[in-house]
């Protein structure tokens, strides 16, 4: 399957009265590899395996594998993780027809918030919601799997 998905870092608004849901979530990384992740997250009471691949030249489009898991394996597969596992609050935000997922980062990656909209094509247009600030979209710095060795407090 191939994930389609721009990022933005958000502007100083309350967007969380807007969402419709919110997820804890905690990830690691067994491979962070630029052309290979291979990710365990643990949202809220489950627990998830992701593999994805290299991103395309723009960054937007990659292949991405996930699968449901146990989440006491999961959770024991976390402790197998590279680095530093990443700590973020999930709230997903409905604007157009799209739905933003926007990141609240916590730990060693404290005062960086993220949002992500998933796309069905790299060249949908998306509604803007006021509060998205820079496009950030296919700069490494702000991938999960470089945050988790480079902590977004140590920039």
């Amino acid at each position: 399957m191939i994930e389609i998905e721009r990022k933005f870092l958000i502007q100083k608004v309350n967007f969380e009265t807007l969402a419709v849901s919110k997820n804890t979530i905690a990830q690691g990384y067994l491979n962070s590899d630029a052309n290979r992740t291979v990710r365990v997250r643990l949202k809220n009471d489950q627990g998830y395996l992701t593999i994805k691949g290299a991103s395309n030249a723009s960054g937007t489009s990659r292949f991405e594998w996930e699968k449901e898991i146990d989440f006491e394996e999961a959770q024991a597969l976390l402790e197998l993780c590279e680095d530093h596992i990443i700590a973020k609050t999930r709230y997903v935000i409905p604007h157009g027809s799209h739905l933003f997922e926007v990141d609240v980062f916590h730990g060693k990656n404290e005062g960086l918030v993220l949002a992500e909209v998933e796309l069905q094509a790299e060249n949908e247009t998306i509604e803007k919601p006021k509060w998205l600030g820079e496009e950030v979209t296919g700069k490494k710095e702000y991938y999960n799997s470089y945050l988790s060795k480079h902590p977004f407090t140590t920039w």
